[in-house]
């Protein structure tokens, strides 16, 4: 479990440039886009802009793992 945690820590730290972008994006929305828009879909899952504000502010794995789609998307 540690070395999970430290594999995280390493990749969220790794991320941080990206995760202020996404911020910086996300906080320029209207409030409508943020509820309702979806911006990505991951294991056929649809996510609106707050969903992903979510994950990607609490640091969770698929908070990760969205951030990098982002980048590969070039959204941020």
């Amino acid at each position: 479990m540690k070395r999970v945690l430290n594999y995280v820590e390493e990749i969220d730290s790794s991320l941080e440039k990206e995760r202020i972008k996404f911020k910086k994006i996300f906080s320029n929305l209207p409030e409508k886009i943020r509820n309702e828009d979806i911006i990505l879909v991951i294991n056929k899952k649809p996510y609106t802009w707050n969903a992903v504000f979510f994950e990607i502010n609490n640091n969770t794995l698929i908070g990760i793992e969205m951030i990098k789609k982002l980048k590969d998307l070039d959204i941020i």
